[in-house]
């Protein structure tokens, strides 16, 4: 007699995808901006907007857009980036349009240019050519591991762009930096995407050499020190950012560069005295050649004591405008349209647009500015620990860490904290380069954390694990 026992083979428990969550939290981003635009038009002119109704649809639309994008191509990813870059940049576009109403600014720019044209329709516009960037990289980039694949080309490709700006006929000089291209009369700011390929360099290259960098040849004062033929990579880098220094006069993509290059380190490595020995690098390099550039001693000298200088350099009374923006807007601020920053000139706009939030939302609008931020960084970080490849977890903190560089030179520039650095702050400020660029950024970070939250397909089964005979004798 024979017995016929069968088995059934379980598949992998499919996960939620969250994309219901992510919908309605999509809805509060781009409600919150609308109320924030009604709030503006009746504290200024005494009434709605008229183009409140097609803003809100405007912005509803490339919202919906992305969604839909990320429910068919990520549907996996992490519910909070998407929801928190739509709700950062409707209130960037907020406060473009705040300043847009300015008269001071208006007067300004009819007496530099003879005409005035408001931004915020241009930044729509940039908002929409951001969401098919971001929409583009979802669509193409289907595994992010397939970019480690181009780790040197990318290194190529990064010093390509970060070289461009000092080209003779191709480079710019705004205000003393020469960060921007002109092409075909728009202004592009090539650092923005740099960031972006040198994290996939830094990624390929920090994973195949970790282990050789983590070798520590003595200790000294508690840390480990590096092998002297292993510091040939950092000392590189370090050339290279001071060189951006020097010809550029950029200091905000120089830190961003070496920064983002230790932080990436360190976490590879897990050893301290990388932090260390970077950050002695930087200061010591940054005192070198702000020693006989006459644009970086300029800012420091406005953040030693703006003024000190107030009445005879534009960079010392930018700065001073700015910190008394901060403190006239105490706690709560002097709300939405009620503020005076747009005394700070034309920079109101772009380097010192997070000084209007100070002083028409206070520090408790800081707070909730810096929070939301830190939420993408966190989530950044969640989805590096979350990644299975070494190489996706490397990428995403990186990323993450040159957004959180740029939040912090620039937040820290405008507050007094450390020198300004000239960098745009994500998503607020008004600049085309600086929304596709960081729409990009978003779009790779969905696209690792999809992948590190998708089901593992099932093993197939082997020939006998549908069906096992058991023949008994009779």
């Amino acid at each position: 007699m024979s017995v016929v026992t069968n088995t059934t083979t379980i598949g992998a428990i499919e996960l939620p995808s969250r994309r219901n969550t992510e919908l309605v939290l999509l809805g509060f981003a781009v409600v919150i901006p609308i109320f924030a635009y009604a709030n503006v038009g009746l504290a200024i002119h005494g009434e709605l907007p008229p183009g409140m109704v097609v803003y809100g649809l405007a912005l509803a639309v490339v919202a919906g857009i992305a969604h839909l994008v990320v429910r068919r191509f990520a549907k996996y990813a992490d519910p909070l980036l998407l929801p928190l870059g739509i709700l950062l940049n409707g209130l960037g576009l907020v406060l473009i349009w705040r300043l847009d109403q300015s008269e001071r600014l208006q007067n300004l720019a009819k007496r530099a240019f003879g005409s005035f044209s408001e931004s915020s329709p241009n930044q729509m516009l940039y908002t929409a050519l951001g969401i098919a960037l971001f929409s583009g990289v979802l669509l193409v980039l289907k595994d992010h591991r397939t970019l480690q694949r181009f780790t040197y080309i990318s290194m190529a490709a990064s010093l390509v762009l970060l070289i461009l700006p000092i080209i003779p006929g191709l480079g710019a000089d705004v205000f003393g930096a020469k960060i921007w291209i002109s092409v075909g009369g728009f202004s592009i700011q090539p650092g923005e995407f740099a960031k972006i390929v040198l994290a996939v360099f830094f990624a390929g290259y920090l994973m195949v050499k970790r282990d050789a960098l983590a070798l520590a040849s003595r200790r000294f004062m508690g840390l480990y020190l590096p092998r002297g033929r292993d510091l040939g990579p950092i000392l590189t880098i370090w050339a290279v950012s001071l060189l951006i220094l020097v010809f550029e006069n950029d200091l905000g993509t120089s830190l961003l560069f070496f920064g983002m290059f230790v932080i990436m380190l360190y976490v590879a490595t897990e050893r301290t005295s990388w932090i260390v020995i970077g950050l002695l690098m930087a200061v010591g390099g940054a005192v070198v050649v702000g020693s006989f550039s006459s644009h970086v001693a300029y800012r420091v000298n406005a953040w030693l004591d703006p003024f000190a200088c107030y009445t005879t350099s534009g960079a010392c009374e930018q700065v001073g405008q700015s910190i008394m923006s901060f403190g006239s807007g105490g706690v709560l601020g002097a709300g939405w349209g009620q503020g005076n920053s747009d005394l700070i000139g034309f920079a109101a706009n772009s380097d010192f647009i997070f000084a209007t939030v100070g002083e028409e939302l206070g520090l408790a609008g800081v707070m909730a500015f810096l929070m939301l931020y830190g939420l993408i960084i966190e989530r950044g970080v969640r989805t590096a620990l979350a990644a299975r490849d070494p190489f996706g977890k490397m990428f995403a903190i990186g990323l993450s860490g040159a957004f959180a560089l740029q939040i912090f030179v620039v937040a820290g520039g405008v507050m007094g904290l450390i020198p300004l650095t000239g960098m745009t702050m994500p998503f607020l400020a008004s600049g085309g380069s600086s929304v596709l660029a960081n729409w990009a950024l978003i779009g790779i970070l969905i696209r690792i954390s999809d992948t590190a939250r998708r089901p593992a397909p099932a093993p197939a089964p082997s020939p006998d694990s549908e069906m096992t005979q058991v023949v008994r004798p009779s």
